[in-house]
């Protein structure tokens, strides 16, 4: 399989002003997702786009939610740390669960209208894993979850939501951070978690590790 061409490194956030962390080390983000590197951006780093070349696992059957996205992040993390071995690359997964049903990105109109109405009135699981893959190997990874309440909403209601276009890829066919923010009644736990990335977690991990540290005064 080709490699899929990679981004330059991404300076701090979009306002241009300055975050209050910088990267020590070199690190690179194992996915394509404008919603994870929005957010690492937010926080001053300076990182290389990777995407993993390999295609993402699917849930085994009777697989836990938190199980697979933490399977899945390591999966993606490992992919693309065979290609960047002199660098710390991060990865995450997130996933929405309803009932421990894991419902992955809807594949057309339909399947997004279903996943809607089954969240619909009321609460479900919100799980990211997170991988850190060292330079030279070995990985560090967790989980986080939040609990995430939708209101009853009207088959109308969605079927507009749907044409919008954003579902189609997003897990569980809504995006918080987006035109589906109407839809979300109450959240318990880290709404960065629910965009795609728990950053309270995700940056004392870098810290720790020394990828990262604050800037300075």
């Amino acid at each position: 399989m080709t490699a899929r061409p990679e981004n330059g490194p991404v300076p701090c956030g979009p306002t241009g002003l300055p975050g209050p962390f910088t990267t020590l080390s070199r690190l690179v983000l194992a996915s394509g997702s404008p919603r994870r590197r929005e957010l690492l951006s937010l926080m001053g780093l300076t990182f290389t786009i990777a995407e993993p070349d390999s295609p993402e696992p699917t849930p085994d059957e009777g697989e836990m939610p938190a199980a697979y996205a933490l399977r899945a992040a390591k999966h993606k993390a490992l992919d693309v740390a065979a290609r960047h071995s002199e660098a710390f690359v991060l990865a995450a997964d997130t996933v929405v669960a309803v009932d421990e049903m894991i419902l992955g990105k809807p594949r057309d109109a339909a399947d997004a209208e279903r996943m809607l109405t089954a969240l619909a009135g009321r609460e479900h699981l919100v799980v990211t894993g997170c991988c850190l893959a060292a330079p030279g190997g070995g990985t560090v990874d967790f989980t986080v979850s939040s609990r995430v309440s939708i209101g009853w909403l009207d088959p109308m209601v969605i079927a507009a939501y749907v044409a919008t276009g954003e579902p189609m890829d997003k897990a569980g066919a809504y995006a918080v951070q987006g035109k589906g923010a109407f839809m979300v009644e109450s959240m318990d736990g880290s709404y960065t978690n629910v965009v795609g990335l728990p950053l309270c977690e995700v940056m004392d991990m870098l810290v720790n590790f020394g990828v990262v540290a604050p800037q300075s005064p």
